[in-house]
């Protein structure tokens, strides 16, 4: 239970710190601790079928978002293209509260995601039967489910505080904004689970470069639509 404290604490403390000078990093980070500790509440009620495993996956998870974090405050040359992409897109007064928080959620979920569940599952899967294969996979779909339930929660606490206007696109469309966010996100996590397997079939780094060269292309590509650099395709791109 310190353990998951920590990790949201660990968010916050970094929220406030941006909050106070204005930051717009803390768009997604205030998303993603609202994420975070409803998955950790979900992963305490039982709703998972190994809900020890997926608190593990999230700390892990949150572990390759701090790290992008140091490495650019850094300046390190290492830090991950599109991290530094959505870092840098922060100082942009002209982007839209939504290309902030979805940059953030590409470069994590799309990006980070791939590495984590490759981390998480690569030394086990030769071991795991087939059942317990699919439970794994149906632990990662669930988390789709808390998502959506954590959209309104987001629009109302995080989008609304930028850009007030969204609250009135929410009473003229209902619930379709939060379906199709949450559609998208579903459809980016199943891509991320895709290629989280095929990392973990990879033998050797030869086969994995591939893959880890496409996955990056991939996510590069979605911030590239998010900024609105491709024009409609793009948009039409990351909603498919």
């Amino acid at each position: 239970m310190n353990s998951q404290v920590s990790v949201v604490d660990r968010m916050q403390i970094q929220i406030d710190l941006w909050d106070a000078v204005l930051d717009r990093r803390s768009i997604f980070l205030t998303c993603y601790a609202m994420m975070t500790r409803n998955m950790l509440v979900a992963a305490e009620a039982g709703e998972f079928r190994d809900g020890l495993w997926v608190s593990a996956l999230l700390h892990h998870f949150a572990d390759y978002y701090f790290d992008a974090l140091e490495r650019h405050d850094r300046q390190q040359a290492d830090t991950p293209a599109v991290w530094r992409l959505t870092f840098e897109a922060s100082g942009n007064p002209r982007l839209h509260v939504l290309q902030h928080l979805f940059l953030g959620v590409n470069a994590h979920i799309c990006y980070d995601l791939v590495f984590a569940l490759r981390d998480m599952i690569g030394p086990e899967w030769a071991h795991l039967s087939p059942v317990q294969r699919q439970a794994r996979y149906e632990d990662h779909c669930h988390v789709n489910e808390i998502i959506y339930q954590t959209i309104n929660r987001v629009q109302d606490q995080v989008i609304e505080r930028y850009s007030p206007a969204m609250d009135l696109v929410d009473k003229l469309f209902f619930s379709l904004d939060e379906w199709m966010i949450y559609r998208m996100i579903a459809n980016w996590r199943e891509q991320v689970w895709r290629d989280a397997a095929q990392l973990v079939a990879c033998s050797t780094d030869s086969e994995s470069g591939p893959v880890c060269q496409r996955v990056e292309a991939h996510v590069l590509n979605y911030a590239s639509a998010i900024l609105g650099e491709r024009g409609l395709p793009g948009l039409l791109d990351i909603l498919t």
